[in-house]
């Protein structure tokens, strides 16, 4: 198992536990009209870092777009929706736990969308990871409604990963991170015109503002482009055992906000995590995506896989006057050189 790809799903998962402080700062503000700023101004920072690397964003064709609809509308917009009617009738742990138990979904779905088997491993590490999240998190009370709308929080969660398997093949971490970005802009933007109206922009204080620039940077651009690389190269599976670092990530991070120290059921949470993450993320992984032209990349068939590999290099009748019109292989840049996948 590669290290580089682990640290950077591990480190997008701390910022987004980290953020649990932050987003408590937004609980005042126009919902819709502050994340469509957050996701379009992180998809103007995706932009910038696409120019400053070389890389090329491909324009999404046909089912694509209704993968990254999906995306979108479920891990980003019904998501963010889930949190605010949900935490109205169940307490923050039980929206927690239902995230919790992500790692599990993933372990069976990531490999099924991947073409592969689910690893009877990684299933067992997940169930490991769960129950040591739910120890961080704790349980909380909570109604019918709660219950539902946690459902959905948990559902969405695994949604963000598993609908973007099927296009990092052709877009990579950085085309699937700068679409949804885009695309959360204009949905979000759409839902607060109606429900907020144009003037909630101007309801927004310097605190709002200055979360939303955290949200924008760290835990949108930042955090999706680490996510969506360690999803890349170790698979979803895998990578989803990782989501138990973020509620370590909260509790360490209100623990250095001032709040109190974690009960020593929180600890022994922490301990199982690093447990199932070591049982989970050591022997053999799945496939590089770095791949020869007979092994195929997630979500792209064997035939297209090996004639975007004999064009890149080449070789072949495919690779003979077609020019500018066909894309380098996902992670290069038109030269050659590695693309804006930061690690």
């Amino acid at each position: 198992m590669k290290a580089l790809p682990v640290i950077s799903g591990a480190a997008g998962m701390v910022f987004v536990g980290g953020s649990v402080a932050v987003s408590g700062h937004l609980a005042g503000a126009p919902l819709f009209t502050v994340q469509a700023l957050r996701y379009g101004a992180a998809f103007l920072l995706l932009l910038a870092w696409a120019r400053f690397t070389g890389a090329r964003l491909h324009r999404p064709r046909g089912t694509e777009w209704l993968w990254l609809l999906g995306v979108t509308g479920t891990g980003l917009l019904l998501f963010n929706v889930a949190l605010v009617r949900g935490a109205a009738h169940a307490e923050p742990a039980v929206l927690g736990v239902a995230v919790a138990c992500v790692p599990i979904l993933l372990a069976v779905g990531g490999p099924m969308l991947e073409g592969r088997s689910p690893s009877q491993r990684v299933i067992l590490a997940a169930v490991v990871v769960t129950a040591g999240a739910a120890l961080v998190q704790g349980l909380g009370r909570t109604d019918a409604a709660g219950l539902a709308w946690a459902f959905v929080t948990f559902a969405c969660e695994a949604a963000f990963t598993l609908l973007a398997v099927p296009l990092l093949g052709r877009h990579g971490p950085l085309g699937v991170s700068a679409h949804t970005t885009w695309l959360a802009a204009v949905l979000f933007g759409v839902a607060g015109a109606v429900t907020e109206g144009p003037a909630a922009v101007a309801r927004l204080t310097a605190a709002d503002l200055l979360a939303g620039a955290y949200l924008a940077v760290a835990v949108t651009a930042l955090a999706f482009l680490l996510w969506y690389t360690c999803v890349d190269r170790i698979g979803a599976g895998r990578a989803g055992l990782l989501t138990g670092v973020a509620p370590i990530s909260a509790a360490l991070a209100g623990m250095a906000l001032g709040g109190p120290s974690p009960r020593p059921l929180v600890w022994l949470g922490i301990a199982t995590v690093a447990v199932g993450l070591g049982v989970g993320l050591t022997g053999r992984g799945p496939a590089s995506p770095e791949r020869a032209p007979g092994r195929c990349r997630p979500g792209v068939p064997r035939r297209l896989e090996a004639r975007a590999w004999r064009r890149s290099e080449g070789v072949g009748p495919e690779s003979r006057g077609r020019g500018d019109d066909h894309p380098p292989r996902a992670g290069t840049t038109k030269a050659g050189l590695p693309s804006a996948s930061i690690l």
